[in-house]
């Protein structure tokens, strides 16, 4: 329109920078970080962000340049998600549960200029340097992060004379320095691994823009009003803590760093720092519930938990509120930076039964603010399913909270945005008020004699009987029926139940077609994030051999 102008009075490139900027003025002499005995305001975590990213530029890291980093939930890792976009570089977390050969895969991938790892992972990082130093000669500067007040586990044989040490780091660093900010809210801030469960891992790119806003939408979809206090039980290196991070910065927050999740922990994190929210998978949820008398402690207040990274049972859900946690269900994939949608609470539902609220808040719900459309879509055709609650189709995500791409993977990138949706991958449904409901992965869906099994069904019945702790449901060969239900339970602790028990205790909550025809005892493999490894579960259903038409139920 005439008289318009877009400069620098009216445009600045959105980035949670920020965010960290204006809490080092409104809340500067609050308490940032806590970790153990040791404690940062507001004010102390900018300057030593500003140190960090002043020490990488003087270290030769260039915009666009990216730097991983390879620890737990500590301060060192709540500094890097601002220290390093403040330097214009881009933020690789790698996860702590990788090998060396994997973290040697994704430094190779990522051309990471400087790895920060923290000391337990040492043996790991130099495994990963001696593999590139077969095929490289210029080999990522290596930062160690030594564990303040405590004794060292390295040993003089794990450090060169090259080697550099987080706090002998930020001493280079000036305080003062000027920060780069990005020159288009477009810029990579992060780069962030899937995890490679099929396949090679893909690296996802997320942007300051995108970052900005998922981070304030995750505030929102908390219900974060202006100083929480947050406990670091989601990992830092997942979806960048799923943006929470930068949300707790702008909400001049708390942040609670727990190096290792224990339902003995949290309980103690709570009850010392009035922890007012925290977030979890489904099975730190389990964890919390199935915990010893003895670990537990009494909530000062209602905590407020976010749980996302695979759907929660009911039950899980109606045993949480029960012990005086408020928990919100979101969900969301590495691709749209963690949380994508909210089962936002209507007051009507509160006069349901508590069986039934469970039942409704274990939805995927709808798209959060920062995300412009969710749907339900044929993936062949586009067209959005009825919304019916029965007919399937994929989760699709379009707005400005979804991945910029996969980094040197253009195929990959297109692909997902077949159409101009991403597609997630996922099954489900839509019910009539617009919430979705996840039904399975599109490769974990068993099918049955021409029937449609959801693997998530099965599990929350198998997750209503009062001897399971965990349970996960995969397709076993069928000669009769071509695949069939196969459950892969661990037991809680001093609890008894037999294959046909579990079976029988299903085929009274499911129709007959959909309760296991094989039960497995044994402990459920997981990835860092609590998501069970599902494609090793598949394998060993495979290596069981298929069942015959005339087999029993059991085993």
């Amino acid at each position: 329109m005439d008289g318009t102008t877009r400069c620098s009075a009216n445009y600045v490139p959105l980035s949670p920078i920020s965010f960290l900027k204006r809490s080092a003025i409104v809340y500067r002499d609050r308490i940032s970080v806590v970790y153990e005995d040791i404690k940062f305001t507001w004010r102390e975590t900018l300057q030593r962000c500003n140190r960090l990213a002043s020490a990488l530029t003087n270290l030769g890291i260039s915009r666009g340049d990216v730097v991983a980093a390879l620890a737990p939930n500590i301060p060192a890792m709540y500094e890097l998600h601002f220290g390093v976009p403040m330097a214009g570089a881009v933020l690789c977390t790698l996860n702590v549960r990788h090998d060396s050969a994997m973290v040697s895969l994704l430094l190779k991938h990522s051309k990471a200029k400087i790895i920060f790892v923290d000391y337990q992972f040492l043996d790991i990082a130099k495994g990963a340097l001696e593999i590139l130093s077969e095929t490289y000669t210029k080999l990522p500067t290596l930062v160690i992060i030594s564990e303040s007040g405590k004794p060292s586990a390295m040993t003089s044989n794990m450090i060169s004379a090259s080697d550099l040490e987080y706090e002998s780091l930020l001493a280079t660093g000036d305080p003062d320095s000027e920060i780069r900010l990005p020159n288009d809210e477009w810029d990579p801030i992060s780069l962030n691994y899937t995890s490679g469960t099929t396949s090679n891992p893909k690296g996802v790119v997320y942007s300051h823009r995108g970052a900005y806003l998922n981070s304030l939408a995750a505030a929102l979809l908390n219900d974060m009003a202006s100083m929480p206090v947050y406990l670091w039980t989601v990992p830092m290196f997942h979806c960048n803590g799923w943006c929470l991070t930068w949300a707790v910065a702008a909400q001049g927050g708390t942040n609670i760093c727990l190096r290792t999740v224990s339902a003995k922990g949290i309980f103690e994190c709570i009850a010392r720092n009035h922890v007012t929210h925290m977030g979890g998978a489904p099975t730190v949820l389990n964890m919390i519930i199935n915990s010893a008398a003895g670990d537990r402690r009494p909530l000062p207040a209602k905590v407020a938990v976010m749980t996302g990274g695979a759907p929660p049972p009911p039950q899980v859900l109606f045993n949480m509120k029960e012990l005086g946690f408020d928990v919100t269900h979101s969900y969301g994939l590495t691709e749209t930076y963690g949380p994508g949608t909210v089962c936002t609470w209507k007051p009507e539902w509160n006069s349901l039964p508590p069986d039934t609220q469970a039942k409704i808040k274990s939805r995927q719900g709808i798209h959060h603010l920062g995300l412009e459309e969710l749907d339900i879509k044929d993936p062949a055709t586009m067209k959005s399913v009825p919304a019916d609650a029965k007919t399937m189709g994929e989760v699709m995500f379009r707005g400005n909270t979804v991945m910029s791409g996969y980094l040197r993977d253009l195929k990959a990138t297109q692909d997902a945005f077949k159409g101009g949706w991403f597609r997630s991958g996922d099954l489900g449904v839509k019910h009539p008020d617009g919430y979705i409901e996840l039904k399975d992965r599109s490769k974990d869906i068993i099918i049955s004699g021409g029937e449609n099994i959801s693997t998530i069904e099965v599990e929350s019945a198998l997750f209503s009987h009062p001897a399971i702790l965990e349970a996960a449901v995969v397709a076993r060969p069928d000669d009769h029926w071509g695949e069939t239900p196969c459950a892969f339970v661990k037991l809680k602790d001093g609890c008894n139940a037999s294959p046909d028990e579990i079976i029988s205790f299903c085929r009274s909550r499911l129709p007959r077609y959909m309760a296991p025809r094989s039960v497995v005892f044994e402990d459920l493999p997981k990835t860092s994030t609590g998501k069970t490894q599902k494609f090793i579960l598949r394998q060993k259903a495979k290596a069981m051999g298929s069942l015959s038409k005339r087999s029993t139920s059991k085993l």
